[in-house]
Parts: C-alpha cells; structure tokens; sequence
C-alpha cells in the first residue's frame, strides 16, 4: 500500500458519498420545468458544471463534464497504475468529442467539446480533422487504430470496440461490463438494425466476444456463443424489441456492482472502480430525472 493509494481511495469514496442519489434525483424528476430542476441541481455536486438557466440540453451535458472533472481529478490523486486505468475509462468522453466533431463536419448542430487535458489519446489532432476521411487517417496513426471505414457509422462503432478492448485489457475488474456493453452493441446492429457489423469492427468483436457470436442467426443463439462474461447482458431476451431490457440490466449491474466495489475494505483499485462505476450511474439518472422535470416531473418514474 502507498500513501497514493490511500489518498485516492479515500477521494474516491468522498467523491461517491457525495453524488445526488436516489433520493436527491426524485426531488429533481418531481420538479414542474426544467428550470427548477436545474436550479435544484446546482446546489449538489453537479454545480461544478451545471448553471442556473441553462437549457435542458445544457444542463445534461454539464452533469456529464461534472462527471468527467470528478474523474480527471480522481485518477490525479491516484498512483501512476490507477491514474492510468482511469485516463482509459475516460476516453469515453473523447469517444462523445469525436461524434459531436462529425455532426459539425456534417452541419448538423453538435454540443461542446468535453474538456480532456491530461485524459485525452489523440483529441488534439482529432479535433482539427476537416473530413471523416481525414479523421480515420488520424485515428489510424493513433492508439485508436483504423476504425475499419471512413464513414460516421465505421468510426463511431469502430471506436466504442477498440475502447472496450482497451478497457477490458487494463482494467481487468471492469471486463464483464464492456463485454456486456459490446454484445449489446453487437446485438442492436445485427439484430435490431439489421445490418452487418464493418469488417474491421466485426474481426475486434469476434475477439472479445467469442467465435460466432456475431455470426449468429437470433439473439438466443447469439447469447449461447458469447464469451461466458458477457452472455448476462443477453440472458432470455428472445427478441430485438426486448434489447431495452438488456441495457437497464447493464446500467443495474453496474451500479450494484459499483456498490459491492465500494464497500470493500482496504485503499486500491477496487473502492476506485466502484466510485466510477456509482458516478457514472449517478450521472445517467440524473440527466434522467431532468427530462422528466422538462415533462412537467415524475419522480415515480425513477427507481
């Protein structure tokens, strides 16, 4: 143990005490306009980012750059192997920058940048590509690598693929989570939108979740195929309609598992995961409830 690990596991577990939860995110879903909801949202964590009279819009992409500043201060507190392991698990955000890049290359209205630092792989280039042609070169020559295409579908699955390859290779603990979110990736597009998987995206998947997973004809013979950790995100969903369920699974287990992480004893890796795991389910509810705010409020409709 160094004294690294015990400040970070520290900060880690302060960070998760002081997320909005359950209770705090129904006060915010039972507001009757966004406006409120906003207003009551400043006065928790999320005030970092998130401002009085900001639009619905601007308001959940300010929970998730709070979500993402709680991070990039989090893997600063931590040793050189823990900050690292976080820096991966953010490049999500970079994965958010490069969408929002192709909606402004294609003048489409896009959000703002997440700010990376430290955090980013290759956003300095990549923010300067002026064509999705341009913008695959750049992600070849980076630890990216070849999205496998040219075009915004390629990059954006071919990206979400190499980032849970990377994932389940550095932070091993967090392994069932992005193989539970790739085969429910996997399984929208054969599946629900019908349409092969690009070839390159296809090779990365068959590696992570098992020989002939992706070449199966149903959704029950695609769960039988995948690699034993990441047949639970499709355990008895039967059809395409149902994938819905598969993801609420995924954001469950997350936060369970995320909570049982936490509540382990001793300063390392593990109360480390768990904060991120809780936050990141924090954040999706949250940027929830404030569309149900926008609706007039529910706060019955969280659980």
């Amino acid at each position: 143990m160094t004294a690294a690990w015990v400040a970070g596991s520290t900060r880690a577990r302060a960070l998760a005490r002081r997320r909005a939860g359950r209770s705090a995110t129904r006060r915010i879903a039972a507001c009757g306009s966004a406006d409120e909801a906003v207003a009551l949202l400043t006065g928790t964590s999320y005030g970092h980012d998130v401002r009085r009279g900001q639009s619905l819009p601007e308001a959940q992409w300010a929970v998730l750059a709070t979500l993402l500043w709680h991070l990039r201060v989090l893997a600063g507190w931590l040793p050189r192997e823990g900050g690292q392991a976080i820096r991966v698990v953010v490049r999500w955000f970079e994965i958010a920058n490069v969408d929002e890049l192709m909606c402004r290359l294609s003048g489409v209205p896009a959000d703002p940048e997440f700010a990376l630092g430290s955090a980013g792989t290759a956003w300095p280039r990549l923010r300067r590509c002026a064509s999705l042609a341009e913008l695959r070169a750049t992600l070849a020559a980076s630890a990216w690598g070849d999205p496998g295409g040219a075009g915004r579908r390629e990059i954006q699955l071919g990206m979400r693929v190499a980032w849970a390859g990377r994932v389940a290779d550095t932070v091993p603990a967090a392994g069932a989570w992005v193989l539970g979110a790739t085969a429910l990736l996997a399984a929208r597009e054969r599946h629900a939108e019908a349409r092969d998987l690009p070839v390159g995206v296809r090779e990365r998947c068959r590696a992570l979740l098992g020989t002939g997973a992706v070449e199966a004809a149903s959704l029950p013979e695609m769960a039988e195929r995948l690699a034993p950790p990441a047949r639970w995100a499709l355990r008895d969903i039967d059809d395409p309609g149902r994938l819905w369920e598969g993801e609420e699974r995924w954001w469950t287990r997350l936060e369970e598992d995320g909570r049982d992480l936490l509540a382990g004893p001793g300063f390392s890796m593990t109360p480390v995961l768990g904060a991120v795991a809780v936050l990141a389910a924090d954040a999706r509810r949250v940027r929830a409830a404030l569309e149900l705010a926008a609706r007039g409020g529910d706060r019955d409709a969280l659980v």
